[in-house]
């Protein structure tokens, strides 16, 4: 039954993510908001719409570690596993501005998150967590860069667009209205299968999270980092990865944390020291061996990381 939870609710996040895009980018189209602005928020909100429902609907059901899990889980996911496996298909060819700025910015994140989560390494606290005024943080981390990647879309440093569908306004609506329903139940559906399922099978809910919500949630990466390599354009693998990085650790936690504080439990220093190595290890790649190319040795070098980083959590949790 937990199984059909997470599946079914899985499914309608994807859906409902999807089609909450398309009816909130046709909208915007109609009030001649440019397919640049559009493909910059309304998109990269919508693929990083699975981990924000998660996130929050963990939060509030008082699940914190699949709430975070899922996010470090996912970025995890996104840096060692997407990155390699599309490097792996077509070697991927970074440009300096990612290499100097964008890497940088997400190395920065991990480690701003990492602060965020060990009060009692740091503040000598006796609990862990992300509080309201964490979450403003990252908030206010989020708000800095989302003005940086205007800035550098005035300036012409980025020709990628959002493919908008036409659609009649009433149609528009409907698929905000549905998405958004979609998104809410499959986000139930999907914490309720998640918890259930560590429960049942006596795993601790960091490891569901870090594990299973997260491949589950990535899948919309996952997708378009494939899809891009298969059509000899894995570059936009990079910006996929990192700008959902960013998104899930500025927007989608601090958003979970602002409404409701979050008590770290089974999340660890190793999860967190895991998700500042994936990003030293892109930007070492990208910068090393053959300059500014992460090979397919690399990208499999990466994708190997994360089986043995997951391999590791199933021995922990046994």
């Amino acid at each position: 039954m937990n199984i059909l939870l997470l599946i079914v609710g899985l499914f309608l996040i994807l859906v409902g993510a999807n089609i909450l895009t398309d009816g909130a980018s046709s909208i915007a189209k109609r009030f001649n908001i440019s397919s640049l602005v559009i493909g910059l928020t309304i998109v990269a909100f919508g693929t990083s719409a699975p981990e924000l429902t998660v996130s929050v609907v963990s939060a509030l059901k008082g699940s914190s570690d699949i709430a975070i899990g899922n996010v470090v889980g996912s970025n995890i996911f996104n840096a060692l596993m997407i990155v390699g496996c599309t490097a792996v298909i077509l070697p991927i060819r970074i440009t300096k501005g990612t290499l100097s700025k964008e890497i940088p910015l997400c190395l920065l994140a991990s480690i701003v998150l990492f602060i965020c989560a060990n009060d009692m390494l740091i503040n000598g606290g006796s609990q862990n967590s992300i509080s309201s005024s964490d979450g403003l943080l990252l908030l206010c981390f989020f708000a800095i860069f989302l003005g940086y990647t205007f800035a550098i879309a005035r300036n012409g440093e980025t020709n990628e667009e959002a493919t908008i569908k036409d659609m009649p306004i009433w149609k528009a609506g409907l698929f905000i209205v549905g998405g958004l329903g979609a998104l809410v139940y499959g986000g139930q559906l999907f914490v309720d299968g998640s918890t259930g399922m560590a429960r049942s099978l006596g795993i601790s809910e960091s490891v569901i999270g870090l594990t299973l919500v997260a491949g589950g949630t990535s899948l919309p990466e996952l997708a378009t980092s494939i899809a891009a390599a298969l059509k000899r354009n894995p570059e936009m693998a990079i910006g996929n990865v990192i700008g959902s990085n960013l998104f899930n650790i500025f927007f989608v936690l601090g958003c979970s944390a602002s409404i409701v504080p979050m008590n770290i439990q089974g999340i660890t220093n190793v999860d967190l020291g895991m998700l500042i190595f994936s990003s030293i290890l892109l930007f070492i790649f990208g910068l090393f061996f053959k300059k500014r190319m992460i090979t397919r040795v690399e990208g499999g070098i990466m994708a190997l990381c994360y089986v043995v980083y997951t391999v590791y959590l199933i021995r922990m949790a046994a």
